[in-house]
């Protein structure tokens, strides 16, 4: 009996049984100079708070959805990937945050480079559209193909990157780069011929009763500009902060022009709505729909769309927030309207 137990042993076959992976994850570290003394986790339907003592330790166990999930010491923000089974280690300091960002353990090399990710972003402005869309085409192309070859460089260079963040990456990064790509025609031309302070494009278009009205006849006064249509169902849910505005504004410095892109089979539908909803102010309608001169130069591929035009009919804002935004009441207000 002792010979076959001694057999057994040096077969491993009496060692000891692999531990089942954890269903949850063991996030533990150091914060210093906490500004909360507290550090808060959150994901898709996820929010735990996690206690920071005072020597700015801090351990606790999560259930998530595997996945990113944003934390917070007071108004510090950043991102860590979870993933049930991780016994990751977090560190940073609050006076030096987001580089002092550190992680060990498992789970470590991928929220490692996520950091590093998230500091790339950062440096190339990737959030700044306009710093993008200002380019000329030749710079536009380098510096977007630069960034697209730092990407793949740095997600190349991660060893041990779990299999599905790896998979996430290339769809974020490829992502990114098709969404500056294909919007630079549009965007570029909005960010160089529409920025604040170029002419404006005119309108002569007719009113309600057959009146041509035109941008220069309402020169000395703001000119808001509401492109919309009967059909719109979001530019019909504006109509009451629109009368409400025109209430407020009515024999100030603004005009406020709703200016329809209808069709011309659909006038007397337009004229319906006039009248049944009492809408207020300057009420034209263009002549081409989609094409007419205004709405192309414009660049409008989308309604409503508000724009701003000052006293010179100079552009003050080509994309003016809409009337339910409180922003445009205090950017009125800023323009002792």
């Amino acid at each position: 009996m002792k010979k076959i137990l001694l057999l057994m042993i040096s077969l491993g076959l009496l060692s000891c049984a692999k531990e089942a992976p954890k269903n949850y994850v063991m996030l533990k570290g150091k914060v210093d100079n906490s500004q909360s003394n507290t550090l808060t986790i959150m994901g898709k339907n996820y929010k735990k708070e996690i206690v920071v003592n005072e020597d700015g330790s801090f351990q606790d166990t999560l259930k998530v959805t595997n996945g990113f999930h944003g934390f917070n010491d007071g108004k510090l923000q950043s991102f860590v990937y979870l993933k049930n089974g991780y016994d990751l280690s977090l560190n940073f300091d609050s006076n030096e945050f987001p580089n002092s960002i550190r992680f060990e353990g498992n789970g470590a090399v991928t929220n490692n480079y996520l950091n590093e990710k998230l500091q790339f972003i950062e440096r190339e402005e990737l959030g700044n559209y306009r710093s993008y869309f200002e380019l000329e085409k030749e710079e536009f192309d380098a510096r977007i193909m630069g960034v697209k070859s730092r990407m793949e460089t740095m997600l190349n260079e991660a060893e041990g990157l779990d299999p599905e963040v790896i998979e996430l990456e290339r769809k974020a990064n490829n992502d990114l780069i098709t969404f500056y790509v294909s919007n630079y025609p549009s965007e570029h031309y909005n960010v160089t011929n529409l920025k604040k302070g170029a002419p404006s494009p005119k309108f002569n278009y007719p009113d309600i009763n057959g009146k041509i009205i035109s941008l220069d006849d309402l020169k000395g006064k703001y000119v808001y500009v509401d492109v919309w249509a009967t059909w719109c169902g979001p530019c019909k849910r504006e109509i009451p902060y629109l009368k409400e505005l025109d209430d407020q504004y009515k024999g100030k410095d603004l005009a406020i022009v709703s200016l329809s892109i209808d069709k011309m089979e659909n006038k007397d539908k337009w004229l319906k709505m006039i009248q049944d909803q009492n809408l207020q102010g300057i009420q034209i309608m263009a002549d081409k729909d989609w094409n007419s001169d205004f709405v192309t130069s414009y660049n409008i591929t989308g309604i409503p769309r508000f724009i701003l035009i000052d006293p010179e009919g100079n552009i003050y804002d080509a994309n003016a927030p809409r009337p339910s935004d409180p922003r445009l009441k205090e950017l009125l207000s800023s323009l002792s309207i």
